[in-house]
C-alpha cells in the first residue's frame, strides 16, 4: 500500500470510528464475552474445516518455524489452534517440530483430533479457555521453545489478555518467544464494522453477526499488554496488504500487527 493510500485509508477510519458512539448495551456486551466459547463451537458447527485456508505463509513470516537442516528439535504451542490449519502445514514442513494446540472450542479440537494427519507423536491438541484454565495442567512448565498466537487474541475480552499473556509466559522457557499475527487498528474490518454502527462492545471491539468477537490492535496497546506481564519486545510491527475481493471487484486494505516477544533470560550471578 503506498504512503498517500494508506493516509486516506487511516482518514477515512479514524472519521469512521470517532462517529461510532453507539455501543451494543451492557445485558449483550457480557452475554457475548460469557458465550465466547459457546459461540465459536457453534461456528465450527457450521463451518466445519471450510472456512479457513491452512497457513502455509507462517515459516516465511517467522524464521522460528522453518526447518533447518542440523537444527535441535523444537516444541511450540499454537494457541486458538481452530481446525488445524497452522498444525498440519507446520509439522509436514518441519520435521523437527512438535506442536501441542489448543482451543476452547471442543468441536474444533475435535475436528483436529480426527484429522488423517494428526498423530500424537508430532502432535496433541487438547481443550483449553487460555482465559481460565492453567496450561500447565497439559504442558509442563517452561518446557517451550514457541507459542503462536496467530489471529486469537482478537477474539478475546481485553479485560482477559493479562491472564492469557501470563498464562503462556509459564509454559514458555527463558528466551522462548511468542510469534504474534493479528487484526490491527484501522483494518478494513474494523471500518466495516464502525460503518455498521451497531457492532460496538466497547473501543476497538466488535460484535460479528455470529456472536463471536474482533479486537483490533494498535502497536503500543500490544506491546504494553506483552511487557506488562514480563515480556520483551524483539519485533513489532504494521503489515499492510492490499487484497482483491473478486466477487465484489473490490481491492480491500487490510491492517494487521506482527510481533515477536520473548521470556527474558534470568539474570547472570
Amino acid at each position: 500500500m503506498d504512503e498517500e493510500r494508506l493516509k486516506d485509508h487511516v482518514n477515512r477510519a479514524q472519521a469512521l470510528i470517532i462517529n461510532d458512539t453507539k455501543e451494543v448495551p451492557p445485558f449483550w456486551v457480557s452475554k457475548y464475552k460469557k458465550e465466547a466459547a459457546k459461540n465459536w463451537d457453534i461456528f465450527y458447527k457450521r463451518n466445519t474445516t471450510k472456512f479457513f485456508k491452512d497457513r502455509h505463509w507462517t515459516d516465511r513470516e517467522f524464521e522460528e518455524l522453518a526447518h533447518q537442516p542440523g537444527q535441535e528439535k523444537k516444541v511450540c504451542l499454537e494457541v486458538g489452534c481452530g481446525v488445524g490449519n497452522f498444525v498440519f502445514p507446520a509439522i509436514a514442513d518441519n520435521p523437527d517440530l512438535y506442536v501441542y494446540a489448543c482451543d476452547f472450542s471442543k468441536r474444533a479440537v475435535e475436528m483436529v483430533q480426527s484429522n488423517e494427519h494428526y498423530h500424537e507423536s508430532r502432535c496433541k491438541a487438547f481443550v483449553c479457555d487460555l482465559t481460565q484454565n492453567a496450561l500447565t495442567d497439559t504442558i509442563p512448565a517452561e518446557s517451550l521453545n514457541l507459542v503462536t498466537a496467530l489471529f486469537v487474541f482478537s477474539a478475546i475480552p481485553p479485560e482477559r489478555f493479562a491472564f492469557a499473556i501470563q498464562n503462556i509466559f509459564k509454559v514458555l522457557k527463558p528466551g522462548g518467544c511468542v510469534l504474534f499475527r493479528d487484526y490491527g487498528l484501522y483494518d478494513e474490518a474494523q471500518i466495516k464494522f464502525s460503518a455498521a454502527s451497531d457492532k460496538k462492545l466497547q473501543d476497538n471491539l466488535y460484535v460479528r453477526q455470529d456472536g463471536t468477537m474482533s479486537y483490533f490492535f494498535s502497536l503500543e496497546d500490544l506491546q504494553t499488554r506483552f511487557e506488562e506481564e514480563g515480556f520483551s519486545t524483539l519485533k513489532n510491527n504494521y503489515i499492510y496488504r492490499e487484497t482483491t475481493n473478486r466477487r465484489l471487484e473490490l481491492n480491500v486494505d487490510r491492517i494487521f500487527v506482527q510481533a515477536k516477544f520473548q521470556k527474558p533470560m534470568p539474570p547472570t550471578a
